[in-house]
């Protein structure tokens, strides 16, 4: 079969793999529900290799992640929900409504003005979508539930801070910190895990609104802590792997002892490399 173009191909080889006659055993047994975490892994897959700078992999990642979406707009074909086409008739008609510098006559002369008019646009649209379902519209809406905590925390507090629901200022921030803390400790003396786990969360969630307010991108800082954590603990392994040792046949003083020696190397090679 001959292709116009290679998206066609891509809609094609689809609808093959989920054909009841002859498809792909595991195609079709998938479901909205089943292919979701796929179509997470896979944008974070992209962010990896965009942050690697790896373009080869980015092509590679970026497809994968195409194929999500053609995934799940078969699946709604065969249901008769929408189609690809559908899918991408409403996101080019949703990028021509909020450009409207770019495609009708409004005046948006800088990226930080383009930025307010978005926010704009896009109030505008969950204000429609809650008074066509009959409910109130709030400045939360939209933020989506299947975003990871820490994201998800720093737009809805970015949300309400639009309104002026916020803290005056860092100093505020840090004296709620304080608070969670102490409220963390009497929720361990109950001995209430629910209650532990309800203040963990609120301690987190004003973690999240500090790095706001210091202007700190909050994922990316806990990424860094988790890059150092493992460098660290990888030398950690290594130096034992030398005494044919590993860390289950160590203990903490001695772990701990050469974590020290770890965070002193990596201040060392920082200082060299001023």
């Amino acid at each position: 079969m001959t292709h116009p173009d290679p998206m066609t191909r891509l809609l094609d080889i689809m609808a093959r793999l989920r054909d009841p006659n002859g498809g792909c055993p595991w195609d079709l047994e998938q479901d909205f529900a089943s292919i979701a975490p796929y179509t997470i892994e896979e944008a974070y897959e992209v962010e990896e290799a965009i942050r690697a700078n790896d373009m080869v992999s980015l092509k590679e990642e970026l497809g994968d992640l195409l194929l999500q979406t053609v995934f799940h707009s078969q699946m709604a074909a065969e249901a008769g929900h929408f189609t690809f086409a559908e899918v991408a008739a409403a996101i080019g008609d949703k990028m021509v409504s909020r450009h409207p510098h770019v495609f009708g006559d409004a005046d948006i002369a800088t990226a930080d003005a383009q930025t307010a008019a978005w926010e704009v646009q896009k109030a505008k649209e969950r204000a429609a979508k809650a008074a066509a379902k009959g409910e109130v519209p709030s400045v939360l809406d939209g933020v989506a539930l299947g975003l990871p905590g820490l994201v998800r925390a720093i737009k809805l507090q970015n949300r309400a801070a639009r309104v002026g629901f916020d803290w005056p200022s860092t100093r505020d921030v840090l004296a709620k910190l304080q608070e969670e803390a102490d409220e963390i400790v009497a929720a361990m003396e109950s001995g209430d895990d629910a209650h532990i786990k309800e203040e963990i969360g609120d301690y987190l969630f004003v973690v999240a609104n500090l790095a706001r307010h210091l202007k700190v991108d909050a994922e990316e800082a806990l990424r860094a802590a988790n890059a150092k954590f493992t460098r660290r603990f990888h030398k950690i392994e290594a130096w034992l792997a030398e005494d044919g040792r590993t860390p289950d046949q160590s203990d903490l003083a001695e772990m701990d002892a050469l974590w020290d020696r770890a965070k002193a190397e990596d201040k060392a090679a920082a200082k060299a490399a001023e």
